[in-house]
C-alpha cells in the first residue's frame, strides 16, 4: 500500500511535535516559517526546491 503525504504536512506535524512535545516556543516556529516564506522568494528558491525533490526521490527511492 503507498500512502502520499504531502510535505507541508509532514514538516506541520514535526513544528506540532516540536512544540507540544520539546518545549519550543510557538513564536520560534512562527519566525522559521515566515524566513522560509520570505527565502521562497529569492534567488535561492529554484535551488532550494531542487534539492528538495532530490532528496525525496532518494527517500523514496525507484519503483520502477
Amino acid at each position: 500500500m503507498t500512502v502520499s503525504l504531502p510535505l507541508v504536512f509532514v514538516l506541520g506535524c514535526f513544528a506540532w511535535g516540536a512544540v507540544k512535545f520539546l518545549g519550543v516556543r510557538t513564536w520560534i516556529v512562527v519566525v522559521i516559517a515566515l524566513f522560509g516564506f520570505w527565502l521562497s522568494h529569492t534567488f535561492m528558491a529554484p535551488a532550494i526546491e531542487s534539492g528538495t525533490r532530490s532528496g525525496v526521490d532518494v527517500i523514496n527511492g525507484s519503483h520502477n
